[in-house]
Formats: structure tokens, C-alpha cells, sequence
């Protein structure tokens, strides 16, 4: 049952995305053309020309990728492990997990952005366009709830959830991270190599400071900020700065 259950949590979610990201992946692959002159569009228009109807979009659009995580909840309250609690996503320990996040952000946040810009200068990654949204008012706001809804979505399933079923069903935890890990790789695929091996990285070390924290707070903090940085800076910068590639 157990097993049945991840299979089909990660179904309706990341797993579908890595589903997905592969076949994109392929298709770039075999386009003409380099992939550093091909675009992955993160946060784009739903309506454009048309802000209200555009809005409604992004806001549904958030408000169902963070179906999983409800599922997730009533799957370890039913558990009787009392919720989201069992994986360390509560108000128990917020000035930790908000400092303990903002300290990996700026680690892992840095290093991603060289790591980005090189991998793309030698043709292995898309450029990625973390968002292409009109300058209207709700934009920054967007954005910002955007970021939340990956950070929610992706630490709670394939971090907090994921760990504690494969332990359930006798995986070991060397398997666990690996398994965790390539799978946040994988739904990354679409901006190219780059996407890949730097969110396995990424991944594999988000498991090791689960592990050692027992907390998902910190983790979906620290990806929180990186994405919220990514996607604010990337508006108020791109098309000013040279070193930024846009699409």
C-alpha cells in the first residue's frame, strides 16, 4: 500500500514533471540549433494582453500545484503522524529554520547562478527566462507566491515525504538520497545538462541537512528565497545588466 501510495503521489506531481522535463529535453536535443540559443520559460503570460484573465491563470495555476502537498498532509495525518509536523513543516521553530534557510540560500544560491552561467557559455543548458510576465501590479506579488508554491511542493514531496516512505518500505538511506536527488534532477531536465546535475547536487545535499536537522522548514525557506531571488532579480535586471542571458 505504501509503495502504491508514493507511486501515485509522485504521479500527480513531481513525478509527472520529470515525465515531462524528459520529453522536453529531447525535443530541444534534436532541434536545430544549440540549447544555449533555445529558452526554458519558467513564469510566463497566460493571457496576454489580457492582465485580469492572465492573473486568475497564475493564481489557479499556484493554487493547484500545491494540491499534492494537501494530499501529502492528509496522507501522514491519517498516518496518524500528526501532518505535515511528522516532516518538520510547522510554527514550532521559525527564527531556525528561516536563518538556517537564508544561510543555505545564500550558499547554494550563489554557487548555482556561476554554476548556470557556465554550463550555458558551453552549450550544455537552455537559457533559461525565469519569468516573462507583463509589468502590470500584480506581477512582483506572483512571483514571489510562485516561488513559495515550488519551495512547498517540491521539499515537502520529494524531501520530507519521499525520505520517510522509501525508509517505511526498507530502502536504505544511501538509496533514498540518491532516488530523491536524481528525481529532483530529472524534473529539472528541461533547461538542459546544467538543470540536471545541478539540482542532483542541489538535492543530495537538501537530503543531508534533512537528515541532520529532521526539519523540511529550513529546506523550503532556503528554496524559497533562491527562487525569489531568481525570479524578482531576473525582472528588475534583465535587459540592463550584460552578464545576464536573456531570452
Amino acid at each position: 500500500m505504501l509503495r502504491s501510495e508514493t507511486l501515485l503521489v509522485l504521479a500527480l506531481s513531481v513525478g509527472a514533471s520529470a515525465l515531462s522535463s524528459l520529453i522536453s529535453f529531447l525535443g530541444s536535443v534534436t532541434k536545430e540549433g544549440g540549447l544555449k540559443d533555445q529558452a526554458a520559460n519558467l513564469n510566463a503570460s497566460a493571457a496576454p494582453g489580457r492582465p485580469w484573465l492572465d492573473l486568475a491563470w497564475q493564481l489557479f495555476d499556484i493554487a493547484t500545484a500545491l494540491v499534492p502537498v494537501a494530499l501529502v498532509a492528509h496522507l501522514l495525518l491519517r498516518e496518524g503522524a500528526g501532518g505535515l509536523r511528522a516532516i518538520g513543516l510547522d510554527r514550532r521553530r521559525p527564527r531556525f529554520d528561516l536563518g538556517a534557510g537564508a544561510g543555505v540560500a545564500a550558499a547554494i544560491g550563489g554557487t548555482g547562478l556561476l554554476f548556470y552561467l557556465g554550463v550555458r557559455a558551453a552549450g550544455f543548458n537552455l537559457t533559461v527566462v525565469p519569468e516573462s510576465l507583463p509589468d502590470v501590479w500584480w506581477k512582483l506579488p506572483v512571483l514571489i507566491a510562485s516561488a513559495v508554491q515550488n519551495a512547498l511542493l517540491e521539499e515537502v514531496v520529494v524531501v520530507g515525504y519521499l525520505l520517510r516512505r522509501l525508509g517505511q518500505v526498507g530502502w536504505t538511506p544511501m538509496a533514498a538520497l540518491v532516488a530523491s536527488s536524481a528525481l529532483r534532477g530529472t524534473y529539472h531536465l528541461y533547461q538542459g545538462i546544467g538543470g540536471l546535475v545541478g539540482n542532483m547536487v542541489m538535492g543530495a545535499v537538501f537530503v543531508l541537512l534533512y537528515r541532520r536537522w529532521g526539519r523540511v522548514g529550513p529546506l523550503v525557506a532556503a528554496h524559497a528565497l533562491i527562487d525569489i531571488v531568481a525570479f524578482v532579480g531576473y525582472a528588475l535586471l534583465a535587459g540592463k545588466v550584460g552578464w545576464l542571458p536573456t531570452g
